[in-house]
This record gives structure tokens, C-alpha cells and sequence, in this order.
């Protein structure tokens, strides 16, 4: 597959964001087994042919970048033929583990390093091997906008849960930030019903991931009703979560704690955290005057366990 022209450049971007996840390891003493050298990383296909209902096969493009951000974060929109960026630790570690990422964008884009490369690395660092999903973007009409990414994303769990194109991995999670991170829990909730019309052996394959880790995620509950959206039906078979969110997130945090709520109704293992301030947004970079960073050292204890 011909690499798309917003990755191409991306080397020296990639060893930016490594020395930085490095320090962030050495700083919060996480158990880092190391990176790879090897930018930048592989691109997989996950449809054979076009997507569902798809008339187009494009890969996207990079959106503006905006100037008040430092560091910078790349927002890629216009996506209809949906990919995977392959990030591959330089030690797996036992039992082998990979996670599947939803960067998050409101569905109008997905933002690929701060919320995409970015966590790829860290997880790199705990022996995880990471794919970051390029899942397709909003179409300007219709209003069910989680529904194409939805689809991509049970896609990607059956072709990692087969073994045929990527290697056998023992637990295959699901990690999703803001608009991604109701993707995840969406996929988390729905893997007895898929969304698409099977289109060969692949689809054969769970689409249930093994754990999920839901990062500010955005829009889980409904206002008007106080309950969760009716996409999300947490039952006993709901995998173990783990929830990150501030109190003064605008995506407001009562998302993450209903859910949470209907995990521990179900008896399903699972972790939450609520920091004071951090807003919206941040990935795995620091926020001034707040504490939001540390959020990784949890989840990497959390991991292990």
C-alpha cells in the first residue's frame, strides 16, 4: 500500500514524540522495556476492496494546522478508505498484547499523533503493540456519524483477533480518546452485532475486544434522559474499562461515570478516575496546573494487572 503524503515526512516528527514519551517514562518511573527504531510505521488496509457503502478510496487529508498549539497536533479529515498505522514495541512482552487506538475529532477528522502516534508509543514502552485506526470521517449528511467508524473499527478487531495478516495476540484491547473514546465503548458494548454485512472469512473472528480504555470520551449519556445513549448496553459480557476525565471537561465527565455505573451494576471489572482540572483534549501531554498527565502511570499499573 502507497504510504499516504502526510505520513511520509513524519520522521523526524515520530523521534520528536519518542524522546518525549522517553521522558515522560523516566519521570513517573513506569517499567519501560524500550522503543522501536524503525520509523515510520507500517500502514495495513483493513477493507479488501472498498468500505461499506463507499464509492471512494481515500486516505485523507491533513487539515490546517493551528498555530496557537505547541507542540502541534495533525488533524486529518476527508477519510473514506480507512487504515491502520502498525507500532511495534522492540519487546513485546508475555502474554502478547495489542490495542487497537480511536483517536478522537468529533468524527470530523482523527487526530492522529496527539491521540494516535502518540499513545502508540507510550504502549510501545509497556510491550504493547499498538494500531492506530484511521477510521473514516463524518459525511455532511445523515446523523449517525459513529456508525461508518464503527465499522471500521469491528473490521480491525476480526482481522487482529484471526491471526492472518498480523501476528496471534493473547488479549486485544481497544483504547479511544474523545469521539474515539465513544467509538471504543461502542465497540466494547455491540461485538454481537455487527454492523456491516460480512465480507469474507475475516468477519468470522470476535469483534469483542479484551479490555477498553476510555480517555475524556465524549457523548456517552444523554442530557435530557440522564442515561447512557442507546448504542451502549453494558452487560456481563462488557470487557474490563478503565475511564479518564476531568471535572471541568465541556464533554462533560457524567458520561464516563454512568458508564462506569452500569459496569459495576453488571459486576464488570473496572477503573475510574475524575481529576479536578485538564479540560479537554490533552492525550498524553501535560496540561499547566494540572495533573491529568499522570493518567498513563494508572493505566500501565492498571494493564498489568
Amino acid at each position: 500500500m502507497t504510504m499516504p503524503s502526510y505520513l511520509s515526512n513524519r520522521r523526524q516528527a515520530v523521534v520528536l514524540v519518542r524522546s518525549m514519551i522517553l521522558a515522560m517514562v523516566a519521570l513517573i518511573s513506569w517499567n519501560s522495556v524500550g522503543f522501536s527504531t524503525e520509523p515510520p510505521p507500517r500502514a495495513i488496509k483493513i477493507w479488501p476492496n472498498l468500505a461499506p457503502g463507499e464509492t471512494t478510496d481515500l486516505s485523507g487529508t491533513a487539515l490546517p494546522r493551528r498555530p496557537e498549539e505547541h507542540p502541534p497536533a495533525t488533524r486529518v479529515g476527508e477519510i473514506t478508505q480507512p487504515m491502520l498505522e502498525v507500532f511495534e514495541p522492540a519487546e513485546p512482552r508475555e502474554p502478547k498484547t495489542a490495542a487497537l487506538i480511536c483517536p478522537g475529532g468529533g468524527y470530523n477528522y482523527v487526530v492522529t499523533d496527539k491521540e494516535g502516534s502518540e499513545a502508540a508509543l507510550w504502549l510501545n514502552s509497556l510491550g504493547v503493540t499498538a494500531y492506530v485506526l484511521h477510521y473514516r470521517t463524518k459525511l455532511k449528511e445523515g446523523k449517525e456519524h459513529w456508525r461508518r467508524p464503527l465499522q471500521d473499527a469491528q473490521r480491525t478487531m476480526s482481522l487482529l483477533r484471526g491471526g492472518t495478516v498480523e501476528p496471534k495476540f493473547e488479549r486485544i484491547g481497544i483504547l479511544g480518546f474523545s469521539a474515539g473514546g465513544q467509538l471504543a465503548a461502542l465497540v466494547a458494548t455491540r461485538s454481537g452485532e455487527r454492523e456491516y454485512a460480512p465480507v469474507d472469512k475475516v468477519d468470522e473472528q470476535s469483534c469483542r475486544p479484551d479490555f477498553a480504555m476510555l480517555i475524556y470520551p465524549w457523548q456517552l449519556y444523554e442530557p435530557a434522559t440522564g442515561k447512557l445513549i442507546p448504542q451502549l448496553t453494558v452487560t456481563t459480557t462488557t470487557p474490563p474499562a478503565f475511564l479518564v476525565h476531568t471535572d471541568d471537561d465541556s464533554s462533560t465527565s457524567l458520561g464516563s461515570v454512568f458508564f462506569y455505573a452500569a459496569l459495576k451494576q453488571q459486576k464488570v471489572p473496572a477503573e475510574l478516575h475524575i481529576f479536578r482540572n485538564g479540560g479537554h483534549g490533552y492525550g498524553l501531554r501535560p496540561v499547566a496546573g494540572s495533573r491529568v498527565d499522570s493518567w498513563p502511570g494508572a493505566a500501565a499499573a492498571w494493564l498489568r494487572q
